[in-house]
């Protein structure tokens, strides 16, 4: 198996997003999927086969199949486009979270994702002992993940959670944000239930991000930075039940799987 490994949001290398991505004829076994996903050691490793009208896309933590990942199909994207001459104007997925788009504009690509609908939620116990104490002004949940919103960027460039901790929460992970100081919106996403610890640049906590955010702005299009030790940079724009993630990526290895 052909294997390839693209930092995603981001133009330069060694900072962004790093996805595998494997290329398949068709599926074997959730188990292989796994094994290899865990040899990574990647947050996400995608995998894909082509179907009649386009293409049906998995995505693997080194623990489990999850629903949706931004960053690893932009990689998925990135791979098709440049080096499996892909040449059409966009790509079709078909996911466990339906149908998604993909396509270019300039050096960036555009994700097209169901948007995440929040309601305010209550904090679940422990939640912000384990991210240091400091009380959120508001806490949403959407569908897989807690949202919490804090007053300002050093709120979230301060956080040093305790991931024993944040671990014990129920969801797929936690996003934090606040407005940024020289963006729109900054943010950062804690996944230890699914084994990421802190996700370098998470292109489905977006989803969220821009319902959230596009209300509170008043804007249609948003500029955000994800505040992790690698960094991200997305555009994300508002477009009804959907919402466009727009970020570039960079190739970082081409190998092959010897198994």
């Amino acid at each position: 198996m052909k294997i390839y490994q693209v930092d995603a949001f981001t133009s330069r290398l060694f900072s962004g997003n790093p996805a595998a991505v494997v290329p398949l004829e068709e599926w074997p076994e959730a188990n292989m999927l796994q094994r290899i996903a865990m040899e990574n050691n990647l947050a996400e490793t995608a995998f894909f086969v082509p179907t009649g009208d386009g293409f049906h896309i998995r995505w693997f933590t080194p623990k489990v199949e999850v629903d949706l990942c931004g960053h690893a199909t932009l990689a998925t994207a990135h791979v098709l486009f440049n080096h499996l001459e892909f040449n059409g104007p966009e790509l079709n997925f078909s996911s466990r979270s339906g149908p998604l788009r993909v396509f270019r504009e300039g050096k960036r690509y555009v994700l097209d994702f169901p948007i995440d609908e929040l309601e305010p939620a209550e904090i679940p116990d422990g939640l912000i002992e384990s991210l240091g104490g400091k009380e959120p002004l508001f806490c949403y949940q959407g569908k897989t993940d807690y949202l919490l919103i804090y007053q300002k960027q050093s709120d979230i460039e301060n956080m040093s959670p305790d991931f024993t901790q944040l671990g014990k929460v129920k969801a797929r992970g936690v996003i934090v944000s606040a407005p940024g100081d020289w963006v729109d919106v900054v943010s950062r996403f804690f996944g230890p239930q699914v084994g990421i610890n802190e996700d370098p640049v998470t292109g489905s906590a977006h989803t969220s991000l821009t319902a959230y955010w596009c209300r509170q702005l008043a804007k249609n299009e948003l500029t955000a930075r994800q505040l992790s030790e690698r960094g991200g940079d997305l555009i994300c724009r508002h477009r009804g039940n959907r919402v466009e993630i727009c970020g570039e990526g960079v190739t970082f290895l081409e190998g092959e799987i010897m198994g």
